[in-house]
């Protein structure tokens, strides 16, 4: 970034997967830092990190940790942000934050920079990240509403384990080791953690994602749903998810189908989509290319792929979007939100 104006940043959960990919892109990025603190738990502190070749002790996270801070990230889980976050808020800071904790608050503005960063400057303190899985579809999404207009959405997610911390990968490693020798897969914590059921990973697709509510979907299902309608600013959409955890690291998959208002070329939308911010499409079928969880993982961008129109609706349309959850789904999001809001600044 080329703003000369300098900020003192915060980054909130600093010690865990998604703090730890915001810290790579705000050096990365040369984010205009002038002071940074790293906070966490009271059992992470005391814990060193490397930022711009400076080792910076991490500090737990209280109420007094956001004196003189105007930019803070917050990826410490709902509790903490519910927590902390208006604490901050209340000091001036700007809390950028990636939890459920403040997604569907009316006075919160949910932001994907591609899709409705119009309402960023709507904030009174916080801006809610939204659901990983929700950020690649609605990316996706947008170039297709505004040309086309949309009556409904069908998702169904294949997620990474990392969506569910890195303890979920070491399960994921430790049961494929098990179950390749022979042994039983100890499953400890997946699908949910506070739940006395656990599943198997390893070599399997769970179809629980967060626990289930009253009317038989999940809370991942239902913040995809609530949060695709906020960010389009449309509640007429008619959208329902099914989400299932699979037995890949990192990278989100989804199959999206979509009913449009109105007619559409297929050439025209692979060209609305080429062009549209953040979206790679990647549509070859006689290269057999399409976008792949290994190879968006480590990567910023919307894959987009599998583009076809729906044999039996005229103005149906099936996608296939991948992006790594850590990244656009979370930390780079987060970062371009603190991009966008420095440059607003100078």
């Amino acid at each position: 970034m080329t703003n000369q104006k300098m900020f003192n940043v915060a980054v909130v959960g600093a010690t865990g997967a998604v703090g730890e990919q915001i810290l790579k892109l705000l050096e990365q990025r040369d984010f205009p830092v002038a002071e940074l603190k790293l906070l966490s738990s009271a059992r992470s502190a005391g814990k060193t990190l490397m930022f711009k070749g400076r080792e910076i002790t991490v500090q737990e996270a209280t109420p007094e940790s956001f004196a003189g801070v105007e930019i803070a990230l917050f990826s410490a889980g709902g509790g903490v942000s519910k927590a902390l976050a208006p604490q901050a808020a209340a000091q001036g800071v700007i809390c950028i934050d990636n939890t459920n904790a403040f997604r569907m608050d009316p006075e919160t503005p949910l932001i994907v920079p591609e899709v409705n960063l119009d309402k960023l400057s709507d904030h009174k303190g916080i801006i809610a990240n939204p659901n990983c899985s929700t950020i690649q579809m609605v990316a996706a999404l947008k170039p297709l509403r505004d040309r086309y207009g949309l009556a409904r959405v069908i998702v169904s997610t294949y997620q990474a384990v990392s969506g569910a911390g890195q303890s979920a990968i070491e399960e994921l490693q430790t049961q494929s080791r098990q179950v390749l020798d022979g042994e039983p897969a100890e499953a400890k914590l997946l699908p949910v953690g506070s739940l006395p059921v656990k599943h198997q990973i390893a070599f399997n697709a769970v179809p629980q994602i967060d626990v289930f509510q009253d009317n038989g979907y999940t809370l991942e299902e239902m913040k995809m749903i609530r949060e695709t309608k906020k960010i389009l600013d449309d509640e007429s959409i008619d959208v329902t998810a099914t989400c299932v955890r699979i037995p890949v690291v990192y990278g989100h998959s989804e199959s999206v189908y979509v009913e449009l208002k109105s007619d559409y070329e297929l050439e025209e939308v692979k060209q609305l989509l080429s062009d549209a911010p953040g979206i790679v499409v990647q549509d070859d079928p006689e290269a057999q290319l399409y976008p792949l969880a290994t190879e968006a993982a480590g990567k910023p961008d919307v894959f987009v792929g599998r583009i076809r129109r729906d044999l039996g609706h005229t103005r149906g349309l099936n996608l296939w979007i991948v992006s790594d959850n850590l990244l656009k789904g979370a930390a780079w999001n987060a970062v371009q939100i603190a991009e966008h809001i420095a440059l607003t600044q100078e």
